[in-house]
């Protein structure tokens, strides 16, 4: 499993692994129900992690370095609940990305990274390379 592979799709809980094109879109396999769909490019967007960065003070941190980082800040255990609160949620991550950008990385989007990292993990994923 590649982090390229690996979609969040709008409107859809939780991360889904790619599977093949469909004709009108993508067919896609839930990692946390294994479930597979199809979604339609006209009703829902898809996006790959890999396409997706984190606001810092100087340059943008892509996902897959923050994946890798907080990999090896749990030293490749899953971290904090996504529902923990906000203190331990930000102490997390100006620990792991010490220079986000505080107006532009919000709560909902460090809720979503831990989200996104305890499914990955939970699935056996150790490498978040692109």
């Amino acid at each position: 499993m590649k982090l390229q592979d690996i979609l969040t799709i709008s409107g859809e809980p939780g991360l889904y692994q790619y599977i093949a094109s469909s004709r009108n879109g993508v067919i896609a396999e839930s990692l946390l129900t294994g479930a597979r769909k199809n979604f339609s490019g006209t009703h829902a967007r898809v996006s790959s992690l890999a396409e997706i960065s984190i606001f810092t003070e100087d340059e943008d941190v892509t996902l897959s370095q923050v994946l890798t980082d907080l990999y090896a800040h749990t030293k490749g255990e899953q971290t904090i609940s996504h529902k923990a609160s906000e203190k331990e949620l930000r102490e997390l991550f100006g620990v792991v990305i010490p220079g986000y950008d505080r107006e532009r990385f919000h709560l909902s989007d460090m809720r979503k990274v831990a989200q996104w990292f305890n499914l990955l993990v939970g699935a056996g994923m150790s490498d978040f390379s692109i």
